[in-house]
């Protein structure tokens, strides 16, 4: 299958790059669409979000006119979009999405995660750490209510982070896309090993539909890099492109606000709460990547 992301062919690279970076948004708002009920999408506000996501593979939608909080908002927005295959975990909730909010229980296995705390979260794509047929495709996330301050999420297309890593050493790119690029060792439990420890690329290319997808976390701890020169190099100038890119993009989510994307880089500003404003965004991780001849109509455009 011919590929901008075959390193043998620079022809096919070089216009596919161009397009890229010529439509690529300047800022966020560039990519928000207001949507009437994301329960029922309309021909036209799928037309709009799938512009969106063309153009960097992530949309947001705006619906505040209707209850934040309630989950159906996301899952049968997400339902209407290819997405499917909901990853289920066990600190999901019983519906499979998650509730992303700091644990108030310190005994709670919640507690020991960073998403579930006030703290930031670096760079990472989600599912990092998952076997190569559980990777992580299609991403949501809904804001039911944000915090008083903080909460800010950086975001990057990885086909972004893709172009500029190739414009520097496309042997970088190779690098990365060896299967033992990047390794999160095992991690342990009471009861033995609850992960295993799993090895992948950093970059890798659908075989049957030829998209790019990644696999990355900024991580310094229980992560393993590949020793040899190239990929340390490779690595060390990946989180220094991810520290300054031009093309990083920044929202702050409200209520009613969301996200949806073929799990694109992305950040977590530390943030603060107050009782008026206690943190809860609805994540959903899929198997599926997002498509948009499957949204189904149900009121007229």
């Amino acid at each position: 299958m011919a590929s901008p992301f075959d390193l043998a062919d620079a022809t096919r690279y070089r216009a596919w790059r161009a397009t890229k970076l010529a439509t690529y948004p300047k800022k966020v708002d560039e990519l928000i669409v207001p949507l009437a009920d994301p329960r029922a999408l309309t021909a036209a506000e799928t037309t709009a979000l799938a512009a969106a996501c063309g153009r960097a593979n992530m949309a947001f939608y705006h619906a505040p006119h209707l209850p934040a909080a309630d989950k159906s908002l996301p899952r049968l927005l997400a339902q209407q979009l290819g997405l499917h295959r909901l990853e289920g975990n066990y600190l999901a909730d019983e519906d499979g999405l998650s509730s992303i909010t700091p644990s108030e229980d310190e005994a709670s296995p919640r507690g020991e995660f960073i998403p579930y705390t006030h703290k930031p979260i670096n760079w990472h794509t989600d599912g990092y750490y998952n076997t190569l047929d559980r990777r992580i495709l299609g991403m949501t996330l809904h804001c039911a209510q944000d915090a008083e301050t903080g909460g800010e999420n950086a975001l990057l297309d990885h086909e972004i982070a893709y172009i500029q890593l190739r414009d520097i050493n496309p042997d970088f790119i190779a690098a990365l896309m060896q299967p033992d690029a990047m390794t999160i060792p095992a991690r342990m439990d009471e009861d033995n090993i609850a992960r295993a420890e799993q090895s992948g690329p950093v970059f890798a290319v659908d075989p049957e539909q030829g998209f790019l997808y990644m696999r990355y976390t900024a991580r310094t701890r229980s992560i393993v890099w590949k020793a040899d020169p190239t990929t340390q190099a490779a690595v060390k100038t990946l989180t220094e492109i991810l520290a300054d890119s031009e093309y990083t993009l920044t929202a702050r989510m409200t209520p009613g606000m969301g996200l949806i994307c073929n799990n694109v880089l992305h950040t977590r500003n530390g943030f603060s709460d107050s009782p008026g404003h206690r943190r809860l965004l609805y994540r959903g991780r899929y198997y599926d990547r997002l498509r948009f001849d499957a949204a189904t109509q149900t009121r007229p455009a």
